[in-house]
């Protein structure tokens, strides 16, 4: 049994073709994010047909649902699909989409993160904009092109959280910098989502679950960049601690029962 306090997150993973494999893989800056906040990563393939949800979502004390360079595929909100909207990653969209739904239903913390934050617009009925930055008036929100990852990830532009927003009341700012590394953004916000930040050209950039038993929270940023440096990106991740521990003290405290 893991020692208490050190919550176990459960953390989505891509599919990549490689070497003749399938490689169920997550970038290493989640990883670490989540080693900062004193928690367990756990890869979760996403093998939505041979994966037991129920015991997954039972196990773990929080789930980070990560960005990755892939976009939801359009079947999934409504919309004909185009080829030059992809890459698309169906194998993740059939994992994350039913996971989002039930780890929701069993009230277990969660931080979904720019491809992440799509997948939970669209798991609650929600669409996006394939394609952000040609619809008018919206500003482009894809990465400089660079290689270097300091650079790609830098602070690009600046968010507002509304009056209402649980995420202002752990950062302790009203408006922050954040990076900028998507194309699809939320068209329809799926019912049941509520609005925490927006962009200045009115993309939103974050989202809570408005009847959500814990902490569960969508960011359009990379906050997991520079979780260790920069302090509203700790500050979020150090929230998301605090609901994981306070899950992994419920569950334990059933299982002494």
């Amino acid at each position: 049994m893991r020692a208490r306090g050190t919550p176990l997150i459960l953390v989505t993973a891509d599919v990549r073709p490689a070497d003749g494999y399938a490689w169920h893989c997550v970038a290493e800056t989640y990883l670490k994010a989540i080693t900062s906040i004193g928690a367990l990563p756990l890869i979760l393939p996403s093998m939505a047909d041979r994966i037991d949800f129920d015991a997954a979502v039972e196990a773990a004390d929080g789930v980070l649902v990560t960005g990755s360079r892939s976009n939801v595929h359009p079947d999934r909100y409504g919309t004909p699909e185009e080829e030059k909207h992809g890459p698309f990653d169906h194998s993740r969209d059939a994992t994350t989409l039913p996971l989002i739904r039930l780890l929701l239903q069993r009230g277990v913390p969660l931080l979904a993160v720019c491809r992440g934050f799509q997948e939970l617009n669209v798991a609650l009925g929600g669409s996006l904009i394939a394609e952000v930055q040609e619809e008018e008036g919206r500003a482009d929100h894809r990465s400089p092109q660079s290689d270097d990852q300091d650079t790609r990830f830098g602070l690009a532009h600046e968010v507002t959280f509304r009056d209402d927003s649980r995420l202002a009341a752990f950062v302790g700012k009203h408006r922050i910098r954040v990076n900028s590394l998507h194309r699809q953004a939320v068209r329809r916000l799926a019912h049941g989502l509520l609005v925490e930040a927006e962009a200045d050209d009115g993309t939103i950039e974050a989202v809570r679950v408005a009847e959500a038993a814990s902490f569960a929270f969508g960011v359009q940023w990379h906050p997991e960049y520079w979780a260790e440096t920069d302090p509203p990106s700790k500050a979020i991740f150090a929230a998301f601690a605090e609901a994981a521990r306070h899950r992994q003290s419920l569950r334990l405290g059933m299982a002494a029962e």
